[in-house]
């Protein structure tokens, strides 16, 4: 979500007011950035969309488009949520975590992608990495790899979990 983007240290979505101004993007880019997204959703979608609360990151990054291509570009962008609307079929809170990851696909793929290639999901390569439970083959040519897999470090198991309860 924040890939590309300069995120300050101490962002703090909860504030909004104060996010937005951590990430540079001034009251009237702002509201220039809502009346777009009204233009193109429809109000109730359009309303989540505003109201979630990685909207900050949404409107920096489409200010960071505008001010480089225009807002015509941007509207391009949030074109395509109209026309794949994959993002429609949930309900809820499901509804505004799929707006949000359709509305940051949008805006990360080029407008000008063909239809097939904007129904698929974009997968950064850096985070994916970082994520990924496989090792490189490390091992010398001939040699077998490693017979278990990676486990993330924070995945790891330190010690022994505590027993609850009393011990005999």
């Amino acid at each position: 979500m924040t890939e590309g983007l300069d995120v300050p240290r101490g962002l703090d979505l909860g504030n909004r007011a104060r996010a937005l101004e951590q990430l540079k993007v001034h009251p009237a880019a702002h509201s220039q950035m809502v009346s777009l997204v009204m233009d193109i959703l429809p109000e109730q979608e359009a309303g989540l969309l505003v109201g979630s609360r990685q909207w900050p990151l949404l409107a920096a990054r489409m200010h960071k488009i505008g001010e480089s291509e225009g807002t015509h570009v941007v509207a391009q962008h949030l074109n395509r949520l109209t026309a794949d609307t994959s993002w429609n079929r949930a309900t809820g809170r499901a509804l505004v975590g799929r707006l949000v990851d359709a509305t940051l696909h949008s805006l990360t793929t080029p407008p000008s992608a063909s239809p097939a290639s904007a129904s698929r999901l974009w997968v950064s390569p850096m985070p994916a990495r970082s994520r990924s439970t496989t090792t490189p083959a490390t091992a010398a040519p001939g040699q077998p790899a490693p017979a278990e897999a990676a486990v993330p470090a924070h995945r790891q198991q330190a010690a022994p979990a505590k027993r609850a309860g009393r011990g005999r």
